[in-house]
């Protein structure tokens, strides 16, 4: 058996995923450490997986708090290099590759980082010769690779170097060549979805949601919490929830817009919100807050869900048949919510489209949309192949919460089953972590170079070079014919 060493940043969306693949993975017998922020020790442990901790709670909420600096709506916009050097992340990545160097077993260890941000798993890679793997948790994160690469090369290159000095690496010249060189990258989210958009490289292997948080306690849940007039924590059947994840990297105006419209709406509707500063002080008769909720629990009794398009929420949505209107703005969230609206799953508000009126038609819209499961499962049924959009039958468009799917990731069929996890909604985004850990405990070496270098080449390019291949094989063969 293989030891895992996964490294990831962020919040909800970036780590449960993680613990996902790593509990499918060590379910399969391998050893699997995570590292990653202090607050998600107790998810890991709970899901059988070792943990470092690569800061405390203080630095990672500092972090947060930085992180709207980074979005082009934020009038108080950073640099990345601003942004790494304010809050240490470059004395954080060469921490990360001590920890991965000490753990690091010659001839056993596979590294797997958060695509993107996950430099010290490449870093190490590079160094010690062991095979890397990058997840990406949403199609944007392999789309704007060639952008991430150029950043790497220009505003961050210098931290990037005094890391690598340490580890005794050279500087890198080809920032673009070294982002492509990864030995795997997995995408998280299945064909459908990756079709109804901008399209993932060949070399990317699909597998489905994970639907992480079926296993996994968010942060800001607690168990047996109960609201501030004693009741429980569960809203009524019939509310609507709303949400902006568990971060704070939103929009300034996210909300306060929301807030409002969700009170012009008179329809009850629970504000799930980890951090309560971001929200007005004074909330409408008709809104409450509360820091935590367990979603897969209460999205199949709520009227509509609205969100800020993360791709983890979107996926428990489409999981419970909720319907959608997502707040869409920054980062992924605008083309997963255009990748759901393509296929009639969503009700998209871009920020500019958040005057209070507006949005509250369209969640008022969401609520009373009782086709939402009937469209769920006609991209279903067009799915084809025997993949089905998450929770909803091809039958009768009702939800199934209990049913075994099938699910395709480059041809390969893994049922969607997590070992560990509580629930009855066994559906293709609870495989997804379970094929991704197939595809990891897949790779045992490094990619060739060649191959590495054959990535970096335009479609184009590529078709030619393919052409010439075949004429150079037609030339050596006997009867002059390709083979």
């Amino acid at each position: 058996m293989s030891l895992f060493l996964l490294v990831t940043h962020g919040s909800d969306g970036d780590v449960l995923p993680f613990v996902a693949v790593g509990a499918a993975l060590a379910g399969a017998g391998h050893r699997v450490v995570l590292l990653t922020h202090a607050p998600y020790r107790d998810a890991a442990v709970a899901a059988g997986l070792g943990f470092r901790a690569i800061d405390d709670e203080s630095a990672f909420e500092r972090t947060l708090a930085d992180t709207p600096g980074l979005l082009g709506s934020d009038p108080g916009r950073l640099g990345w290099e601003a942004f790494y050097r304010r809050n240490g992340m470059f004395e954080q990545i060469a921490r990360e590759c001590a920890k991965l160097r000490e753990l690091y077993r010659p001839g056993e260890t596979v590294l797997v980082g958060r695509h993107t941000s996950g430099v010290s798993v490449r870093f190490v890679g590079e160094l010690l010769g062991a095979p890397v793997a990058w997840l990406a948790l949403a199609p944007t994160q392999v789309m704007a690779a060639p952008v991430a690469a150029h950043t790497y090369g220009t505003e961050l290159v210098a931290g990037f170097t005094e890391v690598r000095a340490g580890l005794g690496l050279p500087p890198e010249r080809d920032w673009r060549r070294w982002f492509d060189a990864c030995d795997a990258v997995i995408g998280l989210w299945p064909r459908w979805f990756d079709e109804a958009g901008p399209r993932s490289p060949y070399w990317v292997r699909l597998t489905g949601f994970p639907l992480a948080d079926t296993a996994s306690r968010a942060l800001g849940e607690r168990a047996g919490v109960q609201d501030a007039s004693g009741g429980s924590d569960a809203p009524p059947p019939g509310s609507v929830l709303a949400t902006g994840g568990t971060g704070r990297m939103l929009h300034p105006r996210y909300y306060p817009a929301l807030t409002e419209a969700a009170g012009l709406t008179g329809l009850p509707t629970a504000l799930v919100v980890r951090h309560r500063d971001l929200l007005p002080d004074r909330l409408p008769p008709n809104v409450r807050w509360q820091p935590g909720i367990r979603f897969a629990d209460v999205l199949p009794q709520a009227a509509a869900l609205v969100h800020h398009g993360g791709i983890g929420t979107c996926a428990r949505a489409l999981a419970a048949g909720c319907p959608q209107v997502v707040m869409a703005d920054g980062i992924d969230r605008p083309d997963n919510a255009a990748r759901l609206a393509r296929h009639g799953l969503a009700r998209v508000a871009p920020a500019e489209g958040w005057g209070p009126g507006e949005l509250a038609e369209a969640i008022v819209a969401a609520a009373a949309d009782e086709g939402y499961g009937e469209r769920a499962a006609g991209v279903a049924a067009r799915a084809g192949h025997g993949e089905r959009v998450p929770g909803v039958t091809a039958g009768d468009g009702t939800r199934d919460r209990a049913s075994e799917v099938p699910v395709h990731g480059d041809g390969a069929t893994a049922t969607a089953l997590i070992h560990d996890h509580r629930a009855t909604d066994a559906t293709l985004a609870d495989g997804g972590a379970v094929a991704a850990a197939r595809q990891l405990t897949a790779l045992t070496r490094p990619v060739a170079d060649a191959v590495a270098r054959l990535r970096t080449l335009s479609a184009p390019d590529r078709a030619r070079l393919h052409a010439r291949l075949r004429a150079a094989r037609a030339a050596a063969s006997p009867d002059g014919a390709a083979r």
